[in-house]
């Protein structure tokens, strides 16, 4: 079929032209504005463009709209363009840019031209932009836009509007301003825009006081927000309702999503704060995180104007907060050590503390009940309600401490000796007088007159010169010593442990050594009794810290830490074992997850001895025939690290007991038993691994923990329903 324009000056009369001569009569002196649109014109025609070239027919529609059109090289092709009446030039260019999008090109005006690119990468290209109230583009052109957002956040809306923006096109969010930047076609963007306005919206939120005269706003509170979550019956599909409770004013801060939700709560704060039916001042106070025997009595002496107890408080600090420092060896042998502890030193776990404790007063009765964990109050409804905000807000959930400890020491002990001594005699054994010398040094270790006697000699190189006697001994003339020791040691200790902010918390690793005290044996006849008296005295690293948060976040801590040992030398030593002992106690102030330096030792001890003989040993060279040398070296480098992080919340917990554990896992797994063909392997005894945080078997037969929405919630004054007893239980 012939590609042909049909122009229309005057209907309903027609004439035909083909393209080529269209092309050659269609001129136009009019200037295009910003962006590329036809010139609106009383002429008319009607485009039949059938199986054509895509280029020639997109260079005949810009003579006819008297638009300049730069086709990529990239775009090739058919197409179909035909309108079924005679159509302007603006619905000229409008139908040519529908046709191409649908080829996947796009069309982008520039400054009195247009370019056809593929659609991907129109977004690159000099786009036309809109800001503000500004003209937008018409048709399907590509087009920038940016909005401005007033009340929702930019980053919200870019995963309402991704779906309804082509592939090949974009959006992104600037958090900076809170602005959208948005590239499409421009009939797109005009809908998007409308979106955009109609989200971009003050939230319809609800939100009042409202005062509590009869109940506790606390009790309120949480009975409201249980009722109203969604899912539960009164809250299905309208939004989050929260409640909170200002124990100061007793009153009730509620924030709705809408008008007819915070009618629905008011109406049951309403029906639920009204007076009690029953006479009575006597209350059940559940707590959730304090301890009930010292909020009682804290509560007691708030009543009553007497102070608590000593032993109400959390712990005493460490030996009144003295700093200290020790290091060094105690020789324990016929002295009293210390023992060991008995037991628990924390009333809560030695048993000590009482079941329940009261006190009454001109102004009620508080008992507290420590196996549930309650307060009964028994005070006027006035009285009561000052209380109960002095319990809201004591009861808590308090912050935890992890406490990571580092103790480094390095030491190294280097010795050298060096001695000759030598023994002579002149004639023999039928002399009547002899002439003869000994030399010998105490130093030594290995003193002459005792190998000679038949005494093994120490440790070292040992070399004499021998002479056989008449009687078949050896005599000994002359023995040299040589020794050179080396003994490095290196040791690392990390111990770690967890505790509530204000409570004192003691880690001890170690062994508890046998130490004797004394001896003696009774005679009775011929029998004799030997008796022993043995002290016992704990041998290792003690840890013992108390934590203390600031409301700034720092963290003052009450430190004693202890690191004993047995001198090796003095196991088998006839005067009792020595035991080498680091102690330091101090103070000191730590931020979250700070590195702090506790205190240490460097120390570096030289001695030098030489023993000689006067004269002699000042000759050249063989002078130190005469001598005997001793030189020793010890340097010892001790320091101590400390790291507390606080927890505040479940989920830091969670992290820092997921790390621990499988740190721990993974410590295991790189144990290798080792290869023997004969001897069957038996593995290694692993961590289970863990599953949602919890730990659980390879095979899954660890029980699962009860799910949360099968535990009843503890309303405060209501009936609490009677769980459900499993089959074969009850």
């Amino acid at each position: 079929m012939k590609n042909q324009f049909a122009s229309k000056t005057n209907p309903p009369a027609l004439k035909r032209f083909s393209a080529a001569a269209l092309l050659c009569c269609m001129l136009s002196s009019a200037i295009a504005p910003a962006w590329a649109a036809p010139q609106a014109e009383s002429d008319a025609a009607a485009l039949n463009f059938v199986g054509a070239d895509i280029e020639s027919v997109i260079k005949a529609v810009g003579h006819y709209t008297n638009i300049t059109f730069l086709i990529d090289p990239r775009v090739k092709g058919t197409i179909t363009l035909v309108s079924e009446k005679s159509i302007s030039r603006s619905q000229a260019f409008a139908l040519l840019t529908s046709a191409l999008r649908l080829q996947g090109y796009a069309i982008v005006s520039g400054d009195g031209y247009a370019k056809v690119v593929p659609e991907a990468e129109a977004k690159l290209q000099a786009t036309p932009t809109v800001i503000g109230k500004q003209a937008t583009p018409k048709g399907d052109q590509i087009a920038t836009q940016v909005f401005h957002l007033s009340h929702e956040s930019a980053a919200n809306l870019v995963s309402v509007l991704r779906p309804l923006i082509s592939t090949n096109n974009t959006i992104n969010a600037n958090p900076g301003n809170n602005t959208l930047v948005i590239t499409d076609y421009a009939d797109n963007l005009k809908r998007l825009s409308k979106i955009v306005a109609a989200l971009d919206a003050p939230a319809s939120t609800d939100m009042d006081v409202i005062p509590v005269r009869y109940g506790i706003a606390s009790d309120v509170a949480a009975m409201i927000n249980k009722m109203m979550e969604p899912g539960s019956g009164a809250g299905d599909g309208g939004g989050k309702v929260t409640v909170l409770a200002d124990p100061r004013t007793n009153a009730l801060i509620l924030r709705a999503p809408s008008l007819a939700r915070a009618n629905l709560a008011k109406s049951l704060i309403a029906k639920l704060d009204q007076p009690t039916a029953e006479l009575g001042n006597v209350h059940v106070v559940y707590l959730k995180n304090a301890d009930a025997t010292k909020l009682a009595e804290t509560l007691r002496a708030v009543t009553t104007g007497e102070a608590p107890s000593q032993g109400s408080g959390s712990g005493s600090s460490l030996n009144n907060n003295q700093a200290t420092m020790q290091t060094g060896a105690n020789n324990t042998i016929g002295q009293s050590g210390s023992t060991s502890s008995t037991g628990p030193t924390n009333p809560a776990l030695s048993g000590n503390s009482r079941g329940t404790s009261g006190s009454t007063g001109g102004s009620g009765y508080i008992q507290a009940d420590a196996s549930t964990n309650t307060l009964i109050i028994t005070a006027p409804e006035a009285i009561y309600r000052n209380l109960r905000a002095v319990i809201d807000q004591l009861d808590v959930r308090r912050a935890q401490v992890y406490i990571e400890a580092l103790i480094v020491e390095v030491s190294a002990d280097k010795a050298a000796e060096f001695g000759v001594q030598w023994v002579g005699a002149s004639g023999n054994g039928n002399s009547t007088y002899r002439v003869g010398g000994l030399q010998s040094f105490a130093n030594g270790g290995n003193n002459l007159v005792n190998v000679y006697n038949g005494t093994a000699p120490g440790n070292g190189l040992s070399i004499g010169i021998f002479k056989q006697l008449a009687d078949g001994k050896l005599g000994l003339g002359a023995l040299a010593h040589v020794l050179e020791t080396n003994a490095n040691g290196n040791v690392l200790s990390t111990p770690n442990m967890i505790t509530l902010d204000n409570e004192v918390a003691t880690i001890r690793v170690g062994q508890n050594v046998p130490i004797l005290t004394g001896q003696f044996t009774t005679t009775s006849g011929t029998n004799s009794n030997p008796f022993q008296t043995i002290d016992r005295k704990d041998v290792g690293l003690t840890l013992k810290v108390k934590p203390q948060i600031s409301e700034g976040g720092t963290i003052k801590l009450a430190i004693y830490n202890e690191s004993s040992s047995v001198a090796a030398s003095s196991v088998d030593a006839t005067a009792g074992i020595t035991l080498n002992t680091r102690v330091i106690e101090n103070n000191v102030i730590a931020d979250d997850g700070q590195i702090i330096v506790l205190g240490g030792l460097i120390e570096d001890k030289a001695s030098d001895s030489v023993e000689r003989v006067p004269g002699l040993a000042s000759l050249p060279i063989l002078g130190n025939l005469f001598k005997y040398n001793k030189r020793s070296r010890t340097k010892t480098n001790l320091m101590v690290f400390l790291r507390p992080v606080v927890i505040r919340n479940m989920e830091q917990s969670i992290s820092l007991a997921t790390d621990r554990y499988d740190y721990m896992r993974s410590a295991g797994a790189t144990l290798t038993p080792n290869e023997a063909v004969l001897v069957k392997q038996l593995g290694n005894p692993m961590l289970p691994p863990l599953v949602d945080g919890k730990p659980a078997s390879e095979d899954g037969t660890l029980a699962r923990p009860v799910p949360p929405a099968a535990v009843p919630a503890r309303v405060p004054g209501a009936a609490q329903p009677v769980p459900a007893q499993p089959a074969g239980k009850q």
